[in-house]
């Protein structure tokens, strides 16, 4: 069973990186020639801005999304595939899906054989110093991210904003991504300030959730945000509910739609909808005439 994100998983991330990787691209370096993965918040040094970490740490945080689906993914007769292209949907090469299940494991995927979209806004969450780099070196927790001037992962507004703007990209590119659920799987908690927002996204049909992949951020059993009020952001505090969340999501066939219309007009089309008899075919027929 795979597990979710934890300090175990940012001392792996390192490791892996140190393979390949310099100090000096992972770590910021001190006035004292110490290494660390964020700047503690009582550093009054001279700080730099660290830019090489990014493509790194996004490169893994989405194959540990692949291998964090991968099982469930297979279960259903599908593939947990690393940056879809689909650009009938707005998924280009530039800008492709960090994870989709797909019917095949290509990446050039047509629209009708995605059937869930997940962008990762993933990052390190604790902060790291490395000790004695290069001579039998080691990581040490300094501390969660109350201890450092990071904002790591859905706590970033830009890496919320840009969730939000792509997810809208892509429903608005074709109505062929109406089928397709869309998550942000992170592994931290949301500002205060989102709350609302998330939850309003979800029930608007444009994202259909903010699911956060750490069950404890935080050190010494500090509690931390659950779900909001809508559950527009869950803390996923294993990973069977994990998958029960994406069971459910994936149950039902869902449609997304959006329209602007008046009040009249709307009226017209729901009253021509509702001479269908079936309910499913009421909603088709209400969907056909909602986008014309």
């Amino acid at each position: 069973m795979p597990d979710l994100w934890n300090k175990s998983t940012e001392i792996e991330f390192f490791k892996n990186s140190r393979k390949f990787a310099t100090p000096e691209q992972l770590f910021y370096l001190s006035d004292e020639n110490r290494y660390y993965a964020y700047w503690p918040k009582n550093y009054k040094g001279i700080k730099s801005t660290l830019q090489s970490r990014n493509s790194l740490i996004g490169n893994f945080t989405e194959k540990y999304s692949v291998d964090l689906l991968q099982k469930y993914a297979i279960s259903k007769g599908l593939f947990a595939v690393q940056g879809v292209v689909c650009d009938e949907i707005g998924l280009s090469k530039l800008s492709p899906a960090d994870v989709a299940f797909c019917k095949t494991k290509s990446i050039i995927q047509d629209a009708e054989n995605i059937f869930a979209i997940f962008e990762v806004k993933m990052s390190i969450v604790w902060n790291w110093e490395l000790i004695n780099p290069g001579k039998n070196e080691n990581l040490v927790c300094l501390g969660d991210f109350r201890s450092h001037k990071g904002n790591p992962g859905m706590l970033r507004s830009d890496s919320m904003l840009k969730a939000i703007g792509k997810s809208i990209n892509i429903r608005v590119s074709n109505f062929k991504s109406s089928h397709i659920p869309i998550i942000i799987l992170g592994n931290t908690p949301i500002t205060e300030s989102y709350f609302h927002k998330v939850d309003y996204l979800k029930n608007a049909g444009i994202i259909q959730g903010f699911w956060s992949c750490n069950a404890n951020p935080l050190d010494n059993d500090v509690d931390t945000l659950k779900h909001t009020d809508e559950s527009g952001f869950i803390r996923m505090d294993s990973y069977s509910e994990l998958i029960e969340n994406i069971e459910h999501l994936l149950s039902e066939s869902r449609i997304f739609f959006s329209s602007m219309k008046t009040k009249r007009d709307l009226g017209k089309i729901i009253a021509l909808a509702n001479q269908e008899i079936e309910l499913e075919r009421k909603a088709e027929k209400f969907l056909s005439l909602i986008r014309k």
